[in-house]
């Protein structure tokens, strides 16, 4: 992460945050985030952030699909790893609204890029994410 960033620094201080269990200092740090956002991979970072912190599934969407449509917009690999959690933040937003073929579809979609994303826990929860988002909607 290039800390030289202030987004991902904000970002940074917000996952800390969450990690602390402060998810209201967290929300306010990625809405930060996104205030500061300069191009497109701040504001894909700031969203996929910021998604997880709504309550409301169509906010939830919402803000997933910001974030999916500036990774689309940024032309490089710096995102490639993102697309798959991406594609699950809509699919699980999707299937909390009911939209089942939505939510499949985006499933699909994560597992088309799941292969971008390193070896390590993060990446195995990824893909359980994905193969039980795919198990239950089949």
């Amino acid at each position: 992460m290039d800390l030289d960033n202030p987004v991902l620094r904000l970002c940074q201080d917000g996952m800390r945050a969450e990690a602390e269990e402060r998810p209201a200092d967290a929300r306010a740090l990625f809405e930060q985030a996104w205030a500061r956002r300069t191009d497109d991979y701040d504001a894909c970072v700031a969203a996929h952030y910021l998604a997880r912190h709504q309550d409301d599934p169509e906010e939830m969407l919402r803000w997933n699909q910001a974030a999916l449509r500036h990774a689309e917009a940024v032309g490089d690999d710096r995102v490639a790893a993102f697309h798959p959690s991406l594609h699950v933040g809509v699919a699980m937003a999707n299937e909390r609204l009911g939209n089942m073929v939505a939510a499949r579809a985006a499933f699909e979609r994560a597992a088309e890029h799941v292969d971008a994303v390193p070896a390590g826990a993060y990446g195995e929860l990824l893909r359980a994410a994905i193969v039980e988002g795919l198990r239950r909607l089949s």
